[in-house]
Order: structure tokens, then C-alpha cells, then sequence
């Protein structure tokens, strides 16, 4: 029985996952309130432009991959996760190709405004750009990429996810706010932050993101290697996603007492609260299969907004932008 066409949308869009999309936008804002070296008056208008942008790049990757993995074979009837749209016949390819087009078109509409008042910013233009092309080439598939000969280009397909998501649910949604608030103010960005602190600070959101995908892998290898798709799973073998997931949650926590170490704040210590959380996901990984790794997406990516939103309050608590 099909579901209301409100709850397909809803399905489609995958929304245990898109808190992916604001854990590092928090982790960017605490860093650019703690860091500036000056008072920035629309920092708030960067969080949310930016935040905004992220989410409509997340929700076209989402969207994109409900078509294309349906048109290329992944998505059957022995597939373990979740139900996917147009795999069930609730949405056809043409409606989730066009709804990720759509969200494409939304991401610039916000994103190219955060432009630099000069406008001549080519890191932030190949930023914008390669992020809208990414959604397309996370799955690939005849849509749009066909157009332009590269049908046959994946970044999931040929095993790039991890370091998809690594660099741009991670480093780059982290850095782009501080960033942003420097070029918007013609300040000179390299020399007025010191990028090797923020990129350390950016690491657990790099690191909790990437876990996400590494349970879908784990999930999903079964189904994905009848059909190529050669993520790390496929690759590697299932204990090779366990012990990468168990790493990537570790070093998150090592970032943590680092923090803690170089700082000598014990508010550093706030993202250790979510243990329990991070204990529960690597216990699945290593006891559970297909299906009952499904809760796992969502937790993964709870646990990653909790980890970002606690490490927000401590870079903002220690720094004094937050009374104590």
C-alpha cells in the first residue's frame, strides 16, 4: 500500500540522516564566534545561508541516489535498507530526478550570494561548483552525467564515498563559515586564522559524517556487489568497515582530549556525555547485519550531532562567547 504522497517526500528525503548537514555547520559557527579576530555583525546570516546550502546539497545527493541507484540495479527487492521511493514505485525516476535537480538549483540560489563582495573568489566558486556537480556524481547514473559522456562515473560506485563525505560533510562545511566571514569583510583569510587549529576542530565532524556511510556499506554490500558498486564494504570485507568505523568514532573523542590537553579546560571533556551513544553504535557494528543495522544510520548520525553540538558550547565556553 503506498504511503501519503507528503510521507513519500518525507522517505525520499532521508531526514534521519540530514542532521549530517548542521552538526559541522555548528561546529563552523562556534569556531568563527571563538576565533574572529574582530566582531562580525552577520555571522548569523553566513550560519544560515550556509546551513541552507548544505542541506539542499545533502537532500539533491539523497534524492539522486533514490533514482539513480534504482536505474542502475542496487535497489531491488532484496534490498535490507530502508525503503527507498522509486524502488517501491511510490515516485518514478523522472519525479526524484527532478526533485534533486530542483534542490541543485535551490543550493546555488543560497549559496552563490555567500559570494565574496568582489565576487572573484575561485575557492569558494570551485567549493559551490564541485559540491552541486558531487550530488550528481556521488551515485551517477544516465541522469544528467549521461549528457556530458561521464554515465559511467561514480564516486560511491568506484569506493570514493568515505572521502566524498569526509572532505565535504566534514573539513569544508566546518571551514566554510569562518572562512566566509573573513572574505566577506575583505579580510585576509591565511592571515588571520590559523587554519591548522580549525581544521583539527573540524576533524569529528569529518570523521562521525564518514561513519554514516560506513554502516549503509556494511549494510548494503550484499546487494551492492551484484551491481559493481565497489564501495569499501565491497572492497575490503565487513571487518574492514567495522574497524574503520570504530577508528573514525575513536579518533573523534581523541580530538577531544586533545582539546582538553592544549587548553586545560575541562569543558573540552562535554563531548565525552555522548559515550554511551558512540559504545551502543560500534557494539552494533560488530553483532549485528542487513537489516537490523538500520537504527544504526540514524543513532550514527545522532551521535554526530550531539559529539558537534557539545563541542560547539565547549569552543564557545572556553573562549568566553558564552558566559560561564
Amino acid at each position: 500500500m503506498r504511503p501519503p504522497l507528503w510521507k513519500v517526500w518525507i522517505l525520499a528525503a532521508r531526514p534521519h540522516t540530514l542532521t549530517a548537514s548542521l552538526s559541522p555547520c555548528l561546529v563552523g559557527y562556534s569556531l568563527a564566534s571563538a576565533e574572529l579576530p574582530f566582531e562580525y555583525p552577520d555571522l548569523n546570516t553566513v550560519f544560515f545561508g550556509w546551513f541552507i546550502f548544505c542541506v539542499s546539497i545533502q537532500l539533491a545527493t539523497n534524492l539522486h541516489n533514490d533514482y539513480a541507484d534504482f536505474v542502475k540495479g542496487a535497489d531491488t527487492d532484496e534490498r535490507v535498507g530502508q525503503a527507498r521511493a522509486t524502488q517501491k514505485g511510490w515516485l518514478s525516476p523522472k519525479d526524484t530526478a527532478s526533485a534533486a535537480t530542483a534542490c541543485i538549483i535551490m543550493a546555488l540560489i543560497v549559496g552563490i550570494p555567500l559570494m565574496p563582495r568582489d565576487g572573484g573568489d575561485n575557492l569558494f566558486w570551485f567549493v559551490l561548483l564541485s559540491s552541486c556537480f558531487n550530488t550528481v556524481a556521488y551515485t551517477g547514473g544516465p541522469y544528467p552525467l549521461g549528457y556530458v559522456g561521464l554515465e559511467n562515473f561514480s564516486i560511491a560506485y568506484w569506493g570514493l564515498g568515505d572521502l566524498f563525505c569526509f572532505l565535504y560533510f566534514g573539513l569544508i562545511a566546518v571551514l566554510a563559515i569562518p572562512y566566509l566571514a573573513l572574505r566577506t569583510q575583505d579580510k585576509d583569510v591565511f592571515a588571520l586564522l590559523e587554519y591548522s587549529t580549525l581544521l583539527i576542530q573540524a576533524l569529528p565532524a569529518a570523521f562521525l559524517s564518514t561513519a554514516i556511510i560506513v554502516v549503509n556499506n556494511l549494510r548494503d554490500r550484499h546487494t551492492d556487489v551484484k551491481v559493481h558498486k565497489r564501495t569499501l564494504a565491497v572492497r575490503f570485507g565487513p571487518k574492514f568497515c567495522k574497524v574503520e568505523y570504530t577508528l573514525l568514532v575513536m579518533m573523534s573523542y581523541l580530538v577531544a582530549l586533545y582539546n582538553m590537553t592544549i587548553t586545560s579546560s575541562l569543558w573540552h571533556a562535554l563531548p565525552f556525555l555522548t559515550i554511551p551513544l558512540a559504545a551502543n553504535g560500534i557494539k552494533a557494528m560488530w553483532s549485528r547485519e542487513g537489516r537490523a543495522l538500520n537504527p544504526f544510520v540514524g543513532k550514527t548520525a545522532l551521535l554526530e550531532l550531539m559529539f558537534c553540538l557539545l563541542q560547539s558550547v565547549a569552543i564557545l565556553l572556553q573562549s568566553g562567547k558564552i558566559p560561564r
